[in-house]
């Protein structure tokens, strides 16, 4: 997949800009120069979310979509083949919603300040990485960028469109799905398998994710 070199060039002098401010470090800075080329060269899967004042991406299966505003991160599945597995909604925690067949894990972004510039799918994202760095992480072993919404429930999109075959993942912790009746082998368009992957204290350990995986281009 050729990446456009205008595009390329903008959006890497954007996230050079933002890294001379000393606001930003290497991972924040270059995710957003991947995250503006995944906007920029998969613009099939991305919406405009007006009811969450903001955009989405979709899974090309639409079975899920990760989606992302000046206010909040979410994520949003078919709970439809969690529940053939098995789930029974009632047993998850108390951070996911329910609305329209879907679920739902979302959180809020600090707002620390008022934001006045242009409001675009690309600005929107930077304000992520600026208001809540913690969220924003690089996969080394799947050489992934990612958006974590907590409780190991993640959207991962590749650093190089050029050269990885994994372009998006959407992902999820089990364990709550399992405790609520899920068999793991069981759901219908998504994986269960390990993932390498660092603990907080930077060892290299495995753990189970259920795991969406495209290649888009």
């Amino acid at each position: 997949m050729k990446i456009s070199p205008n595009i390329t060039a903008c959006i890497a002098l954007l996230a050079m800009t933002a890294f001379s401010c000393g606001k930003l470090d290497v991972v924040g800075s270059d995710s957003i120069r991947s995250f503006g080329e995944l906007l920029q060269n998969a613009p099939q899967l991305v919406s405009e979310d007006t009811a969450n004042g903001g955009w989405s991406i979709h899974a090309p299966d639409y079975a899920a979509r990760f989606i992302w505003s000046l206010n909040d991160i979410t994520l949003e599945f078919d709970a439809a083949p969690f529940i053939d597995a098995g789930l029974d909604p009632d047993k998850l925690p108390e951070y996911f919603a329910r609305r329209d067949g879907a679920l739902i894990i979302g959180t809020k972004l600090e707002n620390k300040e008022t934001y006045n510039g242009e409001i675009t799918p690309l600005a929107a994202y930077e304000r992520i990485v600026k208001q809540k760095r913690s969220a924003i992480g690089y996969h080394a072993a799947m050489d992934h960028y990612g958006v974590s919404l907590e409780n190991g429930n993640l959207f991962e999109w590749a650093k190089d469109l050029n050269t990885n075959d994994k372009d998006i993942v959407f992902a999820l912790d089990p364990e709550p799905f399992i405790r609520a009746g899920v068999d793991p082998n069981n759901i219908e368009g998504w994986l269960f398998d390990k993932v390498l992957t660092e603990d907080k204290n930077g060892r290299m350990i495995q753990v189970d994710k259920f795991l969406k995986p495209f290649n888009v281009f």
